[in-house]
């Protein structure tokens, strides 16, 4: 029979634990979220010689006295699950910190291995790390690994398979703190035994002490002990006499302090002490006056190299879309006598909205690719740090930045992202600002309204309207955090990782993760609406103009609101209005409303070889082009979508339909007039209610509406309407 063998996964933020446990797991890591929560939850089981390995991956977390969400759940499932063993993921080139965590595990009581991680750096910088020494004082396992080249996984299966048919024989050393506070652990142990008779979690009672210690009201509470009097224990008001009665303090001092001693005995470092490379280009790159510059400089780098890589794979999907796609699909339905209904549907609802939205894909995922990068080298956390003083304009700080970042990907990301921030008033006013930042659903909308009419300066226009979006999110942060969130910014505490290359897999691995969410959407929320907007532009069936049918009957109701700031048609509101649900559709139903109706009377000519070979061709000509431009120096590709063989594309049609000031006051509107329906959804999922949702859609309409009319009154009065 197999053995089954339950592992917990634990460590700090940025100790290499997620690299790990994709080393350990592979393909075979599941990925949902804990019950009852938006933490996302890693899980897998693997057969090692017989032995099944079950891992859960526990969030990334900094202590056991939790304050956000993530430190929570991680703390909770290790109380009340009880794993048979724990793999504590290291950075063994921060020891002292990381053991901070590794002392409050042991005090679980639960058997555990420390896997001391990115130990080739600690080997490159000349530290020595007695690892014996520490197996012995703690009574733990110790592999070295480097997650990153999967280097001591193997070694961690077999140590685990070691342990596991006598788990009991390898429960960690119990920490000594001092006299005082083991004397006061002591007399609570009794007196919980004494009240709690049927208490047999022996392993989690000497933890539970300290928990009592510290007053841990979550604790007293879980346990039921709130109404206990363990205040009038002598041995706990002798501690509280001497040490001022903040004894959750002490107990961090402590804990500190048992890691410091063991860095200190097991630890040697070299006499002469090099500086760093992180130290030298942090001195750089943090510096009070340059820091600002070089980080509109990366974003600015971001967008250029975004272009550079996607444009020509953004031409080879729209031809194959445009052209032998539709081509093929047009062959086959006539082949088979399909209506025309039919074949409208197919290549103008299905192909016209879906295709033109995949269209886009190389542009997401190519600035999720350098997000991604940026995150993995360590640069994002200065980001943070670097935009804390000016996070305090609006009542914030630097931590609050992180979901604003996320924001750029996708806003949903960055709702959920609100829960590490500490103060409730944080979290809501993050969420609010959060759908000002250009996901990269809105994306599509700009990269078709700049390739067509400032195809010249597209880098510089796209930049002006992501920093339209912080400008704006500054200033309402000031009035909201006056008017809604009175309140003292808190002080902003983060580590700052290490710089360190990430691996090329690793960075197609989380950019998938990032680029399949779009994808999947396009697949589900896009068809889906895709196929609807067909509908609404067919019903009454047999309308022969599409201005007279459902959708666009409704948007003529709209049109005159939005004729002030500089797109009153029916078209431009029929777009804006299902873009409600995902920013997306804006684009799908532009392909909709401005498409032209055909009647399909014959199959088109088919030539299966040749297209075939035009594709690969095509896709090859498009890597020695995204190749060619990365190395160019000079300005920023411009993203055109061809005109197809068969007749003027959307972009023809975009550029008959608005100017430029036009356009540019469109993509105002779309950057700020609501969050997407999804969004809505994680608020609520996140906050418990609607109401910030509803807040959102009414701040958002009012402050494009006002920004929009601003810039196409503006820009008419200057003369720029032409």
């Amino acid at each position: 029979m197999e053995e089954n063998i339950k592992i917990a996964v634990a460590g700090n933020p940025n100790a290499g634990k997620s690299t790990l446990i994709n080393a350990l797991a592979g393909s075979r890591l599941q990925v949902g979220n804990w019950t009852g929560v938006t933490v996302e939850k890693k899980e897998a089981v693997i057969d090692y010689q017989g032995l099944a390995c079950q891992f859960i991956d526990l969030p990334g977390t900094y202590s056991l006295s939790p304050y956000s969400e993530e430190e929570v759940v991680a703390r909770d499932y290790l109380m009340n699950e009880r794993p048979d063993l724990i793999v504590n993921v290291v950075d063994a080139t921060n020891l002292e910190r990381n053991l901070y965590l590794t002392v409050q595990l042991l005090e679980l009581g639960i058997p555990m291995i420390i896997a001391l991680n990115m130990y080739d750096e600690v080997e490159k910088k000349g530290y020595q790390i007695n690892i014996k020494a520490i197996e012995s004082i703690l009574n733990v396992k110790i592999i070295p690994t480097i997650a990153i080249k999967k280097e001591g996984v193997s070694e961690l299966f077999k140590t685990i398979s070691e342990m596991a048919p006598d788990l009991s024989a390898y429960r960690p050393s119990v920490l000594h703190y001092s006299k005082d506070i083991d004397k006061a652990s002591n007399t609570i142990i009794e007196q919980i035994k004494a009240e709690i008779p049927n208490f047999e979690n022996s392993g989690l009672i000497k933890w539970l002490s300290y928990k009592i210690l510290e007053e841990d009201q979550r604790i007293l509470s879980q346990f039921d002990l709130e109404h206990q009097n363990y205040a009038n224990n002598e041995a706990v008001k002798h501690l509280k006499q001497a040490h001022d009665s903040d004894l959750e303090s002490l107990m961090t001092d402590m804990r500190y302090a048992q890691a410091s001693g063991l860095v200190q005995e097991t630890v040697t470092r070299p006499l002469i002490r090099k500086q760093e490379i992180t130290e030298k280009i942090d001195k750089f790159i943090l510096n009070r006056y340059l820091s600002l510059p070089l980080f509109f400089g990366i974003i600015w780098l971001m967008f250029k190299l975004t272009f550079d890589v996607a444009a020509p794979f953004v031409n080879w999907i729209d031809g194959v879309f445009s052209g032998p796609l539709t081509n093929w699909v047009s062959y086959i339905l006539t082949a088979i006598g399909a209506s025309p209904w039919l074949h409208s549907l197919l290549i103008e609802g299905i192909i016209g909205g879906v295709g033109f939205v995949l269209v886009f894909v190389p542009v997401i995922s190519s600035m999720m690719f350098f997000i991604t990068f940026l995150e993995g080298c360590g640069y994002m956390a200065r980001a943070a740090f670097v935009m804390d003083r000016y996070m305090h304009m609006i009542g914030l700080h630097g931590k609050s930045f992180i979901p604003l970042l996320l924001g750029f990907g996708c806003n949903v990301p960055g709702v959920y992202a609100t829960r590490t921030l500490e103060n409730e008033k944080d979290r809501a006013l993050t969420t609010l600002l959060i759908p000002m930042m250009t996901c990269g659903a809105r994306l599509p909308v700009y990269i078709l309204f700049v390739s067509v009419f400032f195809p010249n300066h597209s880098g510089e226009v796209l930049f002006s309207i992501y920093l339209l979006g912080i400008l704006l999110a500054v200033m309402m942060g000031m009035l909201f955090r006056k008017f809604l969130f009175q309140d003292e910014a808190p002080l902003f505490i983060m580590e700052l990782p290490p710089y360190r290359m990430p691996s090329f897999k690793n960075l197609l691995i989380h950019t998938w993760e990032k680029v399949k969410h779009f994808i999947i959407k396009a697949g589900t929320t896009i068809l889906a609406m895709s196929i609807i907007v067909w509908f609404a532009l067919n019903l009454p069936w047999g309308v022969e103009h599409k201005k007279d049918s459902i959708l666009g009957q409704t948007s003529q109701i709209v049109a005159p609101i939005l004729a002030p700031i500089g797109f009153g048609t029916w078209e431009s509101s029929a777009s804006l209005i299902t873009g409600i649900v995902a920013k997306e559709i804006i684009i799908s139903t532009m392909g909709e409303v401005y498409g032209k109706r055909k009647i399909i009377t014959e199959a088109p000519e088919l030539n299966l070889v040749e297209d075939v070979k035009t594709i690969f061709v095509s896709f090859y000509q498009a890597v020695l082009e995204a190749t060619t431009n990365i190395f160019s120096t000079v300005g920023i590709s411009s993203l055109s979508l061809e005109e197809n063989e068969e007749g003027q594309s959307l972009k023809g049609v975009i550029k008959e339909s608005f100017t430029a000031l036009q356009a540019y006051s469109f993509m105002v509107f779309v950057l700020l007039y609501m969050p997407c329906i999804v969004t809505g959804i994680a608020i609520r999922h996140e906050f418990g209610s609607w109401k910030l949702f509803y807040i959102s859609i009414a701040y958002g309409l009012t402050l494009a509406w006002t920004s929009s009319f601003i810039i196409f009154q503006g820009g008419t009065l200057l003369g720029l309407g032409g």
